[in-house]
């Protein structure tokens, strides 16, 4: 049996009062946070939809800066590049004029004195700043001047003038995720956007008997390429075709070794991975350089120039006074450097107005998920604060009622 104590009533009133205060504080709390759902208990489908709902958001939020961040990148990059398609066209104007015979010496080298200050400013355009203080045009290697301007004297030039500009820059790099698992280039290397023939390497080194000692691997334009152990020079070449890569191989006919050959105007990039020296034994790369650019084996031959060789080589005609190579492929290399920065300048347009319908796509997506994250989670206030009123109230009545019906104790006797 039970026995029944002169405590047990207030305990039970004690018990029912706290439960009360517990109700009373929760409501409380839901009004101040403005969300009906603090603990999972609360509402527990309810809380699984609303967890999945903010990681979603908070994604979309991500996506939408990583979207505006590519936009004004993009439009950095074009506003640079448009300044460099002007001048070309400043120096095609000169070159035309130059070709037509009817200039004197002093004209010609008056034209080419204007080339030249234009080589400077379309060095300084490459070597560009966006307002993050990243170089726009040196890929992954975002603090680096993409463009190295070597100077020396020039045949009629008189002064001090920029020899020859290297390319110190890397290839493609960084990307934007802008949706899921969606990723959009950020970066238009310089050996790309600046580039003006499609490069040409032969190997020296007859590989007609090269076979792979060991597993490896080497790197075109960034791409990784896997080598066996007992790989050929035909199975190499079959491997970079098949490859994304834009280069094409083949075996040339008579140094008997590798030729590389890129599928439109840019800098190959060529090296070995680490362990590897795959390249090396064929011939197309020599041991140490920078990083960035192939250090080229000094038997390989390398054809194709940049943008700048193109203009430095039309300056050069200029200042002898060469009409014929003026007329021929002085233009001839202007034309090829303005329709590859045209074409890349539509690529990097292109990109712009992705990363715009992206981010325009994320910011009508916004308010809908934000929707449906209120409806889970959010607090109707007028039914919180009418459920509040009428637990307070009634905690008071219950406040007053057990005042009443507790008896008293044998400390009320000794008041």
């Amino acid at each position: 049996m039970q026995r029944i104590a002169t405590n047990m009533p207030n305990d039970s009133v004690q018990y029912a009062l706290r439960r009360q205060e517990e109700g009373l504080a929760k409501a409380q709390s839901k009004i101040a946070a403005q969300r009906r759902i603090n603990e999972l208990r609360d509402d527990p489908i309810a809380a699984s939809h609303a967890v999945r709902y903010a990681s979603y958001l908070g994604r979309l939020q991500q996506f939408e800066q990583n979207s505006l961040y590519a936009r004004d990148h993009f439009r950095q990059q074009d506003l640079y590049m448009q300044h460099a398609v002007s001048l070309l066209q400043r120096v095609r104007d000169l070159s035309v004029q130059g070709a037509n015979g009817v200039y004197t010496q002093d004209d010609l080298r008056g034209m080419a004195v204007e080339v030249n200050e234009l080589v400077k400013e379309l060095a300084a355009a490459a070597n560009a700043l966006g307002p993050d203080g990243n170089r726009l045009f040196s890929g992954d290697k975002s603090f680096t001047e993409p463009f190295l301007v070597r100077e020396g004297a020039v045949e009629g030039g008189g002064e001090t003038m920029p020899l020859s500009v290297e390319y110190r820059g890397a290839g493609l790099g960084r990307s934007a995720e802008v949706t899921e698992r969606s990723y959009l280039p950020l970066d238009i290397a310089g050996g790309e956007a600046f580039w003006a023939e499609k490069m040409e390497v032969i190997s020296g080194t007859d590989a007609s008997t090269w076979q792979a000692a060991s597993d490896g691997a080497f790197f075109l334009d960034g791409v990784e390429i896997p080598v066996r152990a007992g790989d050929t020079v035909n199975v190499i070449a079959a491997k970079i075709n098949d490859s994304p890569a834009p280069v094409t191989a083949h075996i040339d006919v008579e140094s008997r070794g590798l030729a590389l050959e890129g599928t439109n105007p840019h800098l190959i990039r060529l090296e070995d991975a680490e362990g590897s020296t795959v390249m090396r034994d064929l011939g197309l790369i020599a041991e140490g350089g920078e990083q960035g650019a192939p250090n080229w084996n000094a038997g390989a031959k390398v054809n194709g120039g940049s943008v700048f060789d193109m203009v430095l080589r039309l300056r050069d005609a200029l200042f002898r006074g060469d009409t014929e190579f003026i007329g021929s492929q002085g233009i001839g290399g202007i034309d090829l450097a303005l329709g590859n920065m045209e074409n890349r300048l539509a690529e990097v347009g292109s990109r712009a107005e992705r990363a715009d319908h992206v981010w325009q796509k994320i910011n009508a997506e916004l308010p809908n998920v934000t929707g449906a994250l209120a409806r889970e989670e959010s607090l109707d206030m007028a039914d919180a604060a009418m459920e509040m009123a009428q637990m307070d109230f009634a905690h008071k009545a219950a406040l007053q009622t057990a005042a009443k019906i507790v008896p008293q104790t044998l400390l009320d006797f000794l008041r």
